[in-house]
């Protein structure tokens, strides 16, 4: 992949069954991938090699949205998540590439998270701003042991 590339690292109090769950059920999805201000919207979502998945960002201050998707690439439960993505805007061309690694540790799991060939108009400080915002509001998700 060329282009700017982000990488990313934490470690979650979850099994990594439920965090590969979260990113592979869209209603999981669409609740922690928007960051701060942003709402998310999942249109599709086949999570199955080979697969489609599209969703939209709506701005919450001014009404905008931008929608993106792509396909999955590589799917191992428990393990690894690898989906490609292209905005749909013309203005931000180029096809993105995702990488999640997940594996067990003694208090949860640890994430690993590569994310190449972001639009070079996008500034990568950017992009490891919304990319935290998103993980807590996954940790706020995965992290909580609800019986029942």
């Amino acid at each position: 992949m060329s282009g700017n590339t982000v990488r990313l690292h934490r470690v979650f109090a979850a099994k990594p069954e439920k965090l590969y769950r979260a990113f592979t059920d869209p209603d999981a999805f669409a609740r922690w991938l928007p960051p701060n201000g942003f709402t998310g919207k999942v249109h599709a979502m086949e999570a199955t090699v080979g697969g489609r998945w599209r969703m939209s960002f709506t701005n919450f201050t001014s009404g905008n949205s931008h929608a993106f998707g792509g396909q999955y690439l590589e799917l191992v439960p428990g393990e690894r998540v690898r989906y490609d993505c292209r905005f749909e805007d013309a203005g931000l061309p180029g096809l993105m590439q995702t990488t999640v690694t997940l594996k067990a540790v003694s208090v949860g799991t640890e994430v690993h998270i590569v994310q190449e060939g972001i639009p070079e108009m996008i500034p990568l400080e950017a992009c490891y701003l919304g990319w935290q915002e998103s993980l807590r509001h996954l940790a706020r998700l995965v992290e909580p042991e609800i019986p029942g």
